[in-house]
């Protein structure tokens, strides 16, 4: 009898500590499932607010869009890319050593010449491999971003508009006026020529163009158009920008 009751005494014991067992898996499983979808909704948040997203292969992708947004707050009905929000996930990306390379994809109307250099300026100076993919278009001051990175690509569709520095509201008609006007347009002029092929005199003679714009100077590139000119430097879409990526990050 008693040793019928220890062998079930032991199959008890054995019983109670699979159970246990079984138990405490569940729950490692549940919290670990929890986790999970607590990292994907993190990512799709960011996505949602900064349109960016680190992936798995140790590459941030940021996305300008939309009109960049200067000082003052835009209408809710426009999509814009808020320099608050994207200096500071720059920063981030500079200093994270589990991020390797940046790439960018840009579809932007232009906005806020300060904001827009404060961004072209902060990707320039990343030390890590950067590449930028234009996509369905990269106008005004979307064009010191689009030449900010290492290395630039453009779709065969994708256009670029380069133009004078234009500015809304009260204007006093006064030389410091103009002279105001022309100074922020020799820094966008200087940046754009520093990092692309392009030299100043021709940006200035595509800016001031009026054969193709029909109520405005400037001009209209359109894919091969903006690496003739030496703006891009390769037609390509997004394979080619993950392969120059992936290949930057390899050599470095």
């Amino acid at each position: 009898m008693e040793k019928e009751y220890s062998v079930k005494n032991k199959i008890f014991h054995t019983q109670d500590l699979c159970l246990r067992t079984n138990l405490r898996c569940a729950k490692n499983s549940a919290g670990m499932e929890n986790i999970m979808a607590e990292n994907q909704e993190k990512k799709n948040e960011e996505i949602r607010e900064f349109g960016q997203i680190q992936m798995k292969n140790k590459i941030s992708l940021l996305t300008i869009i939309g009109e960049i947004e200067g000082h003052d707050c835009l209408p809710a009905t426009t999509k814009t890319t808020k320099y608050e929000h994207v200096l500071p996930k720059l920063a981030e990306l500079e200093d994270n050593p589990d991020t390797e390379g940046l790439l960018l994809l840009l579809n932007t109307v232009g906005g806020d010449v300060e904001s827009g250099l404060a961004i072209a300026e902060m990707i320039a100076s990343i030390r890590k491999p950067t590449v930028s993919l234009v996509l369905g278009g990269s106008h005004s001051i979307g064009v010191p971003l689009a030449v900010s990175t290492d290395y630039s690509f453009i779709v065969p569709s994708g256009t670029m508009v380069i133009h004078p520095v234009r500015m809304s509201g009260t204007v006093i008609g006064a030389k410091p006026t103009y002279d105001y006007f022309k100074q922020m347009q020799d820094r966008i002029v200087h940046f754009i020529s520093t990092h692309s092929k392009a030299s100043e005199k021709r940006l200035e003679e595509l800016m001031m163009n009026t054969g193709i714009l029909t109520k405005d100077l400037g001009t209209i590139l359109v894919g091969k158009e903006a690496v003739e000119e030496g703006l891009i430097n390769e037609v390509g879409g997004i394979s080619d920008a993950f392969s120059r990526l992936h290949q930057m990050i390899e050599k470095k």
